[in-house]
């Protein structure tokens, strides 16, 4: 790491102006929170993995801000050239810049790698020392990174159908409906998973998330996506001629983005959209009238390069009109995810029958379901051992079988890969909340520890609180988060992290924009009928252990006996179907309410899932769902 800052801060020297700060964010050019290898560039500079931060370099520091989920893998992580800074505990970057840099600094930063929104506050915070933002033309960490990845073209895939539950020029319409009724005569769509849903394609352009790199420009009468053509077949090009959107090199967004806040965009299309009466047909609503001379754009996901090309003065700086779309799941969508999760949980049983019984045979463990002490003669004569990271392939490997059972033709032809790396972690490991195992370092798996394994397919007071609640129409995420972390707040006792989020429809793992977390953006957007969010309270104890359950809900509307203010209310529906281990539940801590909804669950699971299981899964899964009760 010294080298590397070493070379840094050479170029920040010789640069014009010269740089007493450099900014190397984690996002890439469409401020995505997972990136591809060859965008990892704050990973490169600091040797931190974490999916979120934020690495500053000053002439004679280097600093790393994360949140709560990374504390302890940013210890570990970085070397002694770098300090840690917790986010929410320490300074926020804008202010720590803005007190510690001297009068009239420059902070350089690769504009096209942090939003608008971004920009704009640091710049407020700049301006009392009268510090300023510096967008460099070239990104310094790419100048000096070696063996940095190569840019692969990976193909467009167009999702069918059948899959995505409405057609391209259904949410093309819907989209100019909107642009028309904010006066807006364009959109500019920077984040991968709303370029992927509004035309429906999907790609492999960055590890875990089906997406590819890749902007859309949308007028009320021409959509333009805007992509290395290498990556798009003849066929893939048919269907962008079929649904009027014409195809770009991915460099030339800069350039129509100019001329989209020109007004001179449409000329340039060839397949340009002539007005026509309003129709669903290609997409297309009347032409634009008097007035209609906006620019949509989402200040907080636009790149502040591409944000530096339009006419403020003409801009609708909004929410995206697509984030809200595509979290509002349609019935296809719904009815997708329902199977998936049924798939998957019985993918998640046959791994915990082949590891319980593992760890019984190679380590002399008690056993899933009883309690005691590993015989220390049997892990001593084994010849083999499981690790964090051979277990983890394991459950891979039960999601990606098409093996057809012996009782029921259970394939799981419709397997993509895993939404994130899995955390497979033991002991102290999983109170690293994103813990990410290496072959090279991970620990053994250990029978009187602790194993968490949270997996893209994938505390309990807390868990069932939230899970059941019911609420009115209009409730956001920050007044629900409050349900799951009252049990762990009665004894002093909390978690770092957010307690649910979107997932998105063979997109990202993480959607927005609603979310359950105490963050204040939780406030924003509150939950709504056919959207999913995730359940998912922990409590990890440094240097001991980690524990979180996570299950995916469906927000439903409620069959409430009143409905006061004539609101409607909403309720949630689990459709993760996995048991909780019982040896780990401590009965007595439950009321009656919670011990019926674990004993409902145990069974609806049983019921599911079975049909998919061979004799030993479905017998070992009884007992596994057999009900509880107070002693």
């Amino acid at each position: 790491m010294a080298e590397v800052l070493s070379s840094l801060r050479s170029l920040m020297a010789a640069h014009s102006p010269p740089l007493d700060a450099l900014v190397v964010p984690s996002e890439d050019y469409h401020q995505s929170e997972y990136v591809s290898a060859r965008d990892k560039r704050r990973e490169f500079v600091s040797g931190f993995t974490g999916s979120a931060g934020l690495a500053l370099i000053t002439k004679d520091e280097a600093r790393l801000w994360t949140d709560g989920r990374y504390f302890l893998q940013a210890e570990q992580q970085l070397s002694d050239e770098w300090t840690l800074m917790r986010m929410a505990e320490d300074p926020a970057v804008d202010v720590w810049m803005a007190e510690n840099l001297p009068e009239e600094a420059a902070v350089g930063v690769n504009p096209w790698c942090i939003s608008a929104d971004t920009a704009r506050r640091w710049k407020s915070a700049f301006s009392k020392k009268h510090q300023k933002l510096v967008p460099t033309a070239t990104d310094l960490v790419d100048e000096i990174w070696k063996n940095r990845p190569a840019d692969e073209a990976n193909p467009v895939v167009v999702q069918p159908l059948e899959f995505t539950g409405r057609s391209v020029a259904e949410k093309l319409y819907d989209l100019r409906g909107k642009l028309k009724a904010s006066n807006a005569r364009g959109i500019i769509i920077t984040t991968l998973d709303q370029v992927a849903w509004l035309y429906n394609i999907r790609g492999s352009d960055v590890p875990y998330c089906p997406v590819v790199h890749a902007f859309a420009l949308v007028t009320l009468q021409s959509a333009f996506l805007y992509v290395d053509r290498r990556k798009v077949s003849s066929e893939v090009n048919s269907y962008m001629d079929e649904n009027a959107i014409e195809v770009r090199d991915y460099t030339a967004v800069s350039s129509d983005v100019a001329l989209l806040a020109s007004g001179q965009l449409d000329s340039v299309s060839t397949i340009n959209q002539k007005p026509k009466a309003e129709t669903v047909g290609n997409g297309t609503t009347e032409a634009e009238g008097p007035g209609v001379d906006l620019v949509w754009v989402d200040a907080s996901s636009c790149s502040y390069a591409l944000y530096s090309k339009l006419n403020l003065a003409k801009v609708v700086q909004q929410q995206s009109p697509l984030a809200l779309a595509k979290a509002l799941k349609n019935p296809v969508e719904l009815d997708g995810l329902r199977k998936a999760h049924i798939r998957d949980g019985a993918a998640v049983v046959q791994y915990l029958v082949w590891l319980d019984k593992q760890m019984q045979d190679m380590y002399g463990a008690s056993g899933y379901f009883l309690e005691g002490e590993a015989d220390k003669k049997k892990k001593d004569l084994r010849t083999t051992k499981l690790t964090e990271v051979t277990v983890s392939d394991k459950l891979e490997s039960f999601r990606a079988s098409k093996e057809a059972c012996s009782t029921n033709y259970f394939s799981k032809e419709h397997f993509r890969g895993l939404s994130f790396p899995t955390i497979s972690s033991v002991g102290p490991n999983a109170a690293i909340i994103h813990y990410g195992p290496q072959p090279e370092t991970c620990a053994e798996v250990d029978p009187d520890k602790i194993y968490l394994f949270d997996s893209g397919a994938q505390v309990l007071k807390g868990h069932i609180g939230l899970g059941n609640a019911r609420f009115p129409n209009g409730t956001n995420g920050h007044a629900l988060d409050i349900l799951a972390r009252i049990p762990l707040w009665k004894s002093g006792l909390d978690y770092r992290h957010g307690t649910g989020h979107g997932i998105g429809s063979f997109l990202f793992v993480h959607e927005g924009p609603h979310q359950i977390s105490f963050r204040p953006s939780a406030r924003n957007v509150p939950i709504q009928a056919s959207m999913t969010v995730t359940d998912e309270p922990g409590y990890y104890e440094d240097g001991n252990f980690g524990i979180r359950l996570e299950n995916v809900l469906v927000v439903n509307e409620a069959d409430t006996k009143f409905n006061f203010g004539d609101k409607g209310y909403l309720e949630f529906e689990h459709i993760t179907w996995a048991p909780y281990q019982r040896k780990l539940i401590d009965v007595s801590l439950l009321v009656p309410e919670e011990i019926e909804w674990l004993n409902t669950y145990h069974s609806k699971c049983k019921q599911i899932l079975a049909p998919y299981l061979n004799e030993n899964e479905r017998s070992w899964l009884s007992k596994a769902t057999e009900p509880v009760s107070v002693a």
